[in-house]
């Protein structure tokens, strides 16, 4: 059971609905796989359209189509493409993102601000009329920005309102703006957990720290300690060979102490019946305790 880490402000009733959405999110281990689908709108079309890249994948529906076939714990997305896409797939289990910028404006020019896009009680009655399978909220703060009190202030708030709802809530913290020098610094990295914990955060997906410009799954240890009870998430980053992809993310786990993933680029940037395999993958290794020779098997079927 994972009684354990249901938060005090989930009311009473919620509870029930609370740990039967963590169970069925986290494959009743407590480790959460979650498919990034967010990058239409962070990084426009660039992850979308472009040598390496499949022609389908620039098709906002192959996203859809990997996350209602694969093995996922949630998929994130936008609650306009939810919106879009939703009658042809309800059944998946969403993450509704609240807020999102595009990178145009370069980080060293001018601090980000993503400012929340649409209320959470509005997005709880949608899935109420719509029938979509609706299992959290996300929200990004960029820690580090002159804007960070503004959304700070609104992550507590969708925290908050998620757990009165018996809904998980998620939080991307990426230390960004003209003060961040080093954004894969291990002690920023578990600066930024530390203040996921702090929000009362379900889960913070961070950057992956670097020794000597490389991932060292050892560096995690200082940020996985400093969130407590929240769960940490390592961000995916851009497609990389499968199977290191694999190892990296078994020693995030294994030897950093991570409880899951945030994927999207190494899952999506594949045709569909070798993006669902990935995703399989990972799965196997973040929710079903498999070896990475196990799941490399999955890919290879």
């Amino acid at each position: 059971m994972l009684t354990h880490l249901i938060p005090a402000d989930v009311p009473p009733q919620m509870r029930g609905k609370f740990l039967e959405t963590l169970h069925t999110t986290t494959n009743s281990i407590g480790r959460l796989m979650l498919f990034a689908g967010d990058q239409k709108i962070e990084h426009l079309n660039n992850d979308f359209y472009g040598p390496g890249i499949p022609p389908d994948d620039n098709d906002p529906e192959h996203l859809f189509k990997i996350a209602s076939q694969a093995k996922i714990g949630v998929f994130a997305t936008q609650f306009g493409l939810i919106s879009r896409y939703a009658p042809d797939y309800r059944d998946i289990p969403y993450l509704v993102k609240l807020n999102s910028k595009t990178n145009i404006i370069p980080y060293d020019a001018k601090d980000p601000y993503s400012q929340q896009w649409i209320e959470v009680e509005d997005v709880l009655e949608f899935a109420r009329y719509s029938g979509i399978n609706l299992k959290g909220f996300g929200y990004t703060v960029y820690l580090g920005s002159e804007h960070e009190h503004s959304m700070l202030r609104e992550a507590a708030n969708i925290v908050h309102k998620a757990h009165k709802a018996g809904l998980l809530a998620v939080l991307w913290i990426y230390p960004k703006g003209k003060f961040i020098k080093d954004e894969h610094n291990p002690h920023l990295i578990a600066g930024a957990a530390g203040v996921a914990a702090c929000l009362g955060a379900d889960f913070v997906k961070v950057k992956v720290p670097y020794k000597n410009g490389e991932p060292d799954a050892s560096l995690l240890r200082e940020a996985t300690q400093a969130a407590g009870n929240c769960g940490v998430l390592c961000e995916g980053g851009k497609k990389i060979d499968e199977k290191l992809f694999l190892q990296e993310l078994y020693e995030q786990i294994h030897i950093g102490g991570t409880r899951g993933n945030g994927t999207g680029r190494n899952i999506h940037q594949r045709p569909l019946a070798e993006a669902i395999k990935m995703a399989n993958a990972i799965y196997a290794i973040t929710c079903e305790d498999r070896s990475v020779e196990e799941a490399v098997k999955i890919l290879q079927q």
